[in-house]
């Protein structure tokens, strides 16, 4: 049963009749000075059917006029705007809000039922008593839910949703308003020129899915082309998979702008310890250290690509490993392949006689030369009596140097070269004893 204006005048008191629409700021427009004309009772609701009051403004310079499609009551039970129908919190289609806030749309689709739902639910919007929430649209004014309604929705509309974070259009999109395409100037006959008004532009290919929209289709969320590209793009976007190594457990943050380390600990405290914060001002970016990489996964997978603190979307990043720093900057040694003809490895040094440190030119094992055996050491000379009042003092008794016979184990061992020479004493020409008591030799020739 339709409620026109021309077939049933006697549910007029139903009529809606409104002093400002409810309207998004993308159709609402760029100019602060919008002059819109009203027109009461001008048109039939495209979703109840019922005559409501039309309003007709042009958004900007080289815009289209536009004009609200559906009721206040109807836009009000979905909160969306009157002209685009779209949501006025996330500016997305009703299909894309209800899959991500998981809302039942139930409201009829019959006339007769559709009639009688929207009378009872303009009584309760009359009747202040019977509602519990409100929720506070983009252009001030207020929504107001019925009791059984008020709690389910202001619970969904309240709690943050990833999904709808992160497709959310955080500015007007004013091309939106332009001008429809000249059909004139696609046969090639239009004379206007620069003052059509009109779009001279190639229209869209008929067979594009967005070319085809309807209206009721968009208010009750079923077959809406842009919603399913909207979650098309929402399943390709990209996840910040955590890095391997396992000691990572701090994230980069950039697009700080004014906030502070305060702001900072404030938000990430929620998803575990934190250990440390470092903020670089000039850089607006902060790394934010958690004692735990549970609690650094956590906080990655909740802000990535979804975070926004100060009016401004933070970016988020895995920091990077101090020890994989390090390691990167160290120079790594290439290996080239071995030149063909020339001598392998020299042999390892296995008698080092003259103490000499790894790298020198290794020298071949045999005994040491005969000029480095050092005979046996003479005693001490004697000292002068009269240096002493007592007598000489007593020296404790001269041992025989051992390498006299280190030597002759050597020289014994020269005979047969399969028995190794035992590790000597090596003295150097200028440790000779010889040479240090030249002094006690000479005097012994003299007597």
């Amino acid at each position: 049963m339709a409620t026109s204006k021309t077939t049933n005048t006697y549910n007029r008191q139903n009529w809606e009749d409104a002093d400002f629409p409810i309207l998004c700021q993308t159709c609402l427009g760029d100019n602060p000075y919008i002059r819109m004309t009203k027109e009461k009772y001008g048109k039939e609701c495209k979703i109840c059917s019922r005559p409501f009051t039309v309003f007709r403004w042009c958004p900007g310079a080289r815009m289209r006029f536009k004009k609200t499609e559906v009721c206040q009551t109807c836009s009000k039970l979905k909160n969306v705007c009157q002209t685009c129908l779209l949501d006025l919190e996330y500016g997305l289609p009703i299909q894309v809000r209800d899959a991500a806030l998981k809302l039942k749309d139930d409201l009829p689709k019959s006339d007769v039922n559709k009639e009688f739902y929207i009378q009872n639910m303009e009584r309760d919007v009359s009747n202040a008593h019977g509602f519990v929430g409100v929720v506070c649209l983009n252009n001030g004014d207020f929504l107001q839910l019925a009791r059984s309604d008020a709690r389910s929705m202001n619970a969904k509309l309240n709690e943050p949703n990833d999904l709808l974070i992160r497709l959310a259009r955080t500015a007007p999109y004013y091309k939106r308003n332009r001008p429809h395409v000249c059909s004139f100037w696609v046969k090639g006959e239009c004379r206007r020129g620069e003052e059509c008004p009109y779009r001279h532009e190639k229209p869209t290919d008929p067979d594009d899915p967005l070319a085809d929209q309807n209206i009721k289709d968009r208010y009750y969320g079923v077959n809406d082309p842009v919603a399913d590209k909207l979650l098309k793009r929402a399943a390709a976007m990209p996840t910040l998979e955590p890095p391997d190594d396992k000691t990572i457990t701090t994230l980069y943050l950039g697009n700080l702008g004014v906030l502070t380390e305060g702001d900072i600990r404030d938000h990430f405290y929620q998803y575990g310890e934190i250990r440390s914060v470092s903020l670089v001002p000039k850089q607006q970016c902060a790394f934010v250290q958690f004692t735990t990489r549970s609690a650094a996964e956590t906080a990655a997978e909740k802000t990535f690509n979804k975070l926004i603190l100060g009016g401004r979307r933070l970016t988020i990043k895995w920091g990077r490993s101090q020890g994989r720093t390090g390691s990167s900057q160290q120079h790594v040694e290439e290996i080239y392949p071995a030149v063909p003809g020339l001598p392998g490895a020299l042999p390892e040094l296995s008698n080092n006689f003259f103490n000499l440190e790894p790298g020198h030119i290794p020298l071949p094992a045999m005994p040491p030369p005969p000029s480095l055996m050092v005979p046996p050491m003479f005693g001490p000379p004697p000292l002068p009596p009269f240096l002493f009042n007592h007598g000489p003092p007593q020296l404790p008794p001269f041992a025989p140097s051992v390498v006299s016979s280190a030597a002759s184990t050597a020289t014994a061992a020269l005979g047969d070269l399969s028995v190794p020479p035992p590790k000597t004493t090596v003295h150097y020409p200028s440790q000779d004893p010889a040479r240090m008591g030249a002094t006690q030799i000479t005097g012994q020739k003299q007597e």
